[in-house]
């Protein structure tokens, strides 16, 4: 219930920035988001809807193929986003362009930020470099910013470069601000201890695509036999691997250490 209280006001926060802030000045968000705001713009179509359509795709391949949790969220929050958006009236808050692409971006990348660390997402693009990562050996990161870069070209083509300039600052801001909140580029080796190993390694198999080390290990102090298992996840994934955790063994045992560097195959499904 927490995260779904976080993700329903972190998403109308995100629809004041967008009719606030950006679309008054035509500028754009990164994502889907900002396709759709292109969209409302320059078409009678409300953003809100455009928004909806628009991952409506994305969100039934990414159920099919993503954990159910993560979808589900990611859902929530595209919803309330698009209703947000279709109600929320546009208005100018600012007439400086600059402080209005500067403080928009930061404002979703607060409440982007704190979708993540709810273990949802904002949708769109956020679930293509999920499911492209899965199939090449390309970081989510890489995949982003090249599908954001188109966003910031199409601006630049339909409105001007001067628009174009301030949504890549937009985007920018977005970006800074969500590694400072959520910082999901970071990778985390967990060390999971506990008596349930087998149910423990199923349930992280089935719902988290990374590969996991199991050791045999023994209680010092009890005896008593534990499994040790091992695995490299992002942080963007710590919140629904810690309520995995939680649900399969409220008793085990976490060390959760920030990885420097990974080599190998890791962005794939089975990595």
């Amino acid at each position: 219930m927490r995260n779904i209280i976080i993700i329903i006001l972190a998403s109308i926060l995100i629809g004041f920035a967008y009719n606030f802030l950006l679309i008054p000045h035509e500028i754009l968000s990164g994502g889907l988001s900002g396709i759709a705001m292109m969209l409302g713009i320059v078409t009678p179509v409300n953003t809100g809807v455009l928004n909806f359509l628009l991952n409506l795709p994305l969100l039934i391949i990414g159920y099919m193929k993503l954990g159910k949790r993560f979808i589900g969220y990611t859902i929530l929050s595209v919803v309330v986003l698009s209703i947000s958006l279709y109600v929320i009236p546009v208005y100018k808050a600012t007439q400086e362009p600059i402080l209005a692409s500067l403080f928009g971006g930061v404002i979703i990348g607060v409440g982007a930020g704190m979708i993540f660390k709810a273990a949802g997402s904002t949708g769109g693009f956020d679930i293509v470099a999920m499911l492209l990562s899965r199939k090449r050996d390309f970081p989510l990161g890489v995949l982003l910013s090249a599908l954001n870069g188109i966003v910031v070209a199409i601006s630049g083509f339909v409105f001007s470069w001067d628009a174009a300039l301030l949504t890549l600052v937009s985007i920018y801001a977005t970006g800074k601000v969500v590694d400072t909140i959520h910082t999901s580029h970071i990778k985390l080796t967990l060390m999971i201890i506990t008596s349930k190993g087998e149910e423990m390694k199923n349930n992280l198999l089935a719902k988290l695509y990374r590969g996991i080390t199991i050791i045999d290990a023994k209680g010092a102090y009890s005896g008593e036999g534990r499994e040790v298992l091992i695995t490299v996840i992002t942080r963007y994934q710590l919140a629904e691997v810690k309520s995995m955790i939680k649900e399969t063994d409220d008793k085990a045992f976490v060390n959760i250490l920030q990885t420097s560097e990974v080599i190998g195959v890791f962005d794939r499904r089975n990595g």
